[in-house]
């Protein structure tokens, strides 16, 4: 929470995910996958332009015209499959309906996603939290790198996805809104400060930085007598 607070200090709500409903969130995580939100962007807006805007459309649409739809995103061939499967699976089994689906238990709603073709983990936790607004926290490479860098790791030697989501499943309340909150602000803190190459000053962790800490002592320590 310490964390937390620190991002929100720095840098206000985000106001995530970016859309207009659960279908928007849905077709974005899977459009995102391996790709920028700009990419991602210009697939949406095909998408709608094309009147490709629901499972029913989506489901009907020959598979190289819907691979060809949403190339921006790149992997579209895939990604089409991807969003075919799903789109299948809601009409077969909810006929369409999302509420239906969503009021499942969150973690049998996450078993179920992840039987879908080409959900993994990190998209079905980004359909739970922004379109289901069920408690389960998504991790992606950029929370990995902060938590790393800040000195927190689980006990695993190589922690797998799920080790790095009990961290915070064991360490926050399951709040929807701060599962929301938390996951887009270290997102943003990456694109901010803790690229791949960090940028450590003026970094609003800095204090609490194992990574940080240590790099500022030894810039001190070089520098001139």
């Amino acid at each position: 929470m310490a964390v937390y607070q620190l991002l929100y200090d720095e840098y206000g709500p985000r106001n995530w995910w970016p859309g207009e409903g659960p279908f928007d969130v849905i077709v974005g995580a899977i459009l995102t996958q391996a790709a920028s939100w700009k990419n991602v962007e210009l697939a949406l807006s095909n998408l709608k332009a094309a009147d490709c805007w629901s499972f029913k459309a989506i489901d009907a649409c020959p598979p190289a015209e819907l691979a060809e739809i949403v190339r921006p995103s790149g992997y579209f061939n895939a990604k089409a499959a991807k969003l075919q499967a799903f789109a299948a699976h809601v009409l077969q089994q909810y006929e369409g309906d999302l509420d239906r689906m969503f009021a499942l238990d969150t973690e049998l709603l996450r078993e179920e996603l992840l039987s879908i073709h080409g959900i993994g983990p990190e998209t079905a936790d980004d359909i739970l939290v922004y379109a289901a607004l069920k408690p389960s926290f998504v991790i992606d490479t950029y929370t990995i790198r902060i938590l790393e860098r800040l000195g927190i790791k689980p006990g695993q030697e190589r922690p797998k996805y799920g080790h790095w989501q009990q961290l915070f499943h064991e360490q926050l309340p399951a709040e929807v809104q701060l599962f929301n909150e938390f996951h887009a602000l270290l997102d943003h803190h990456a694109g901010q400060s803790c690229r791949k190459t960090p940028v450590c000053n003026g970094c609003c962790l800095l204090d609490i930085c194992a990574t940080g800490q240590a790099a500022e002592a030894a810039d001190i320590a070089n520098r001139p007598a």
